[in-house]
């Protein structure tokens, strides 16, 4: 509780929302936040012993009965660097990236936007089985890898295609993943969008929610043991906050001070489910003290903030071995994916804001106008080249078979052992008589 006090005293005492930010994350060799003791009335003791003693927790005897209130935070403020028109705000705050990484950042974004777009609707026309976009949450995974080395490991949770995109991850192995055909790095056996790759750091996606967290942890745990000078960095949506996982990840990297950034994209809903529904308290950095973690709330949208922020919380990690949680506030502007209609449960007027007034991906763009780094022409000349590339990769990826069934049964075992033997021949037995009714044709000899 103490903890939770000296931040808000934090916050009130600095002036603007980005300083008071950012101190989270600047104190100098600090664990966890900062802390002193809530002003309330507290009995003084004449010597050590008459302190308490306990050891599960550092605090004072007070001589009233108080609960402690859920709101004893007003609210965590949100850092941003950037306005909604893209001007810089607090001079000191200004990463100062050279042009030539700002647009980096910029075609990132787009590319990644581009490349939603048509796999969206090549879902809805039937020729791939499912997808989900990242419409409104561009600034957030472009932003953050922008802030990590190369090496860093990454475990996703499905909507931060972003990252890899930033790594130079070929669009052609984003259309195979998805197609799932013979160039597919998984052999086509996972859904779309659960993207993977080795040579990038970036660790397969898995389906089930929030599993990723305490895997990310041990991770991290490991690189601290190698002395590895590594970060691992682990995203999640405040919907997967909720499972418990989330817990047992987050008490395991305090406890075992690992160097790991907690990436949390607060989108404003869990599919269907609203933030409103999902929690009390105020979001999901305001459970990063209580459990010992160095926490801070950013501006999603203003890929400035979400590389400060991840940039700080990466040299500390790995100076001081220890975790940090980031909370980036956003909106998702598409639907969950192509199994959800999010016209259910929330009003086009609410989407259409988010698109139009507060898109991360505008606020950069008028960051780069003002620097006069890009123009109307380059804008309409990139637009056209990054549909082109996007579409020739598609239509690559179209062509290409299916891989071999008999690939359903391999890189499991080293051996394959009797019983998987057995199945693999009833498949070819079956496949033998009915084969006429499969389209084996689309698939590799």
């Amino acid at each position: 509780m103490a903890v939770a006090i000296a931040a808000a005293r934090v916050w009130r005492l600095n002036r603007g929302l980005s300083q008071a930010a950012l101190l989270l994350l600047r104190q100098p060799g600090a664990r966890g936040l900062a802390r002193s003791h809530p002003p309330r009335q507290q009995q003084q003791f004449s010597s050590l012993d008459d302190k308490p003693q306990f050891p599960g927790a550092s605090a004072e005897f007070i001589d009233k009965l108080e609960f402690i209130q859920p709101n004893v935070i007003s609210g965590i403020p949100i850092y941003r660097v950037m306005d909604r028109q893209g001007q810089i705000i607090n001079p000191s705050e200004d990463p100062h990236l050279p042009k030539e990484k700002v647009l980096k950042l910029y075609k990132s974004m787009t590319l990644l936007n581009t490349m939603d777009r048509i796999l969206y609707e090549s879902q809805r026309q039937g020729r791939i089985s499912f997808y989900m976009t990242n419409y409104g949450e561009e600034g957030t995974h472009v932003g953050s890898a922008a802030a990590l080395d190369n090496t860093d490991l990454v475990f996703g949770q499905y909507r931060e295609a972003g990252v890899l995109m930033y790594r130079d991850y070929p669009l052609e192995l984003f259309m195979a993943q998805c197609y799932g055909n013979i160039s597919d790095l998984g052999k086509g056996r996972q859904m779309p969008v659960h993207y993977g790759c080795k040579e990038r750091h970036f660790v397969t996606i898995s389906s089930p929610l929030a599993t990723q967290i305490p895997q990310a942890v041990g991770a991290a745990y490991a690189a601290k043991r190698a002395n590895a000078n590594r970060v691992v960095i682990c995203y999640f949506g405040e919907g997967a906050a909720s499972e418990g996982d989330a817990h047992a990840g987050f008490n395991f990297a305090a406890t075992l001070e690992c160097p790991i950034i907690f990436f949390c994209r607060n989108n404003g809903y869990a599919i269907s489910t609203p933030t409103s529904e999902q929690y009390r308290g105020d979001g999901i950095a305001a459970r990063g003290p209580g459990y010992g973690i160095m926490s801070i709330r950013v501006d999603g949208n203003d890929v400035f903030a979400v590389y400060n922020a991840t940039k700080e919380a990466r040299r500390r990690a790995v100076a001081e071995n220890q975790p940090f949680l980031i909370e980036a506030m956003t909106y998702r502007i598409g639907h969950h994916s192509t199994s959800d209609d999010s016209s259910a449960y929330r009003s086009v007027d609410e989407v259409n804001y988010w698109d139009k007034q507060d898109h991360p991906i505008s606020r950069l763009r008028h960051y780069l106008l003002s620097q006069g780094w890009w123009d109307e022409k380059q804008e309409k000349a990139w637009r056209k080249q990054s549909r082109r590339k996007v579409m020739e990769a598609f239509e690559q990826a179209e062509r290409k078979p299916k891989p071999n069934p008999n690939l359903l049964f391999s890189d499991v075992y080293q051996e394959m052992p009797a019983q998987l033997r057995k199945q693999q021949e009833s498949l070819a037995r079956h496949l033998q008589t009915y084969g006429e009714h499969y389209p084996l044709d689309h698939f590799d000899k």
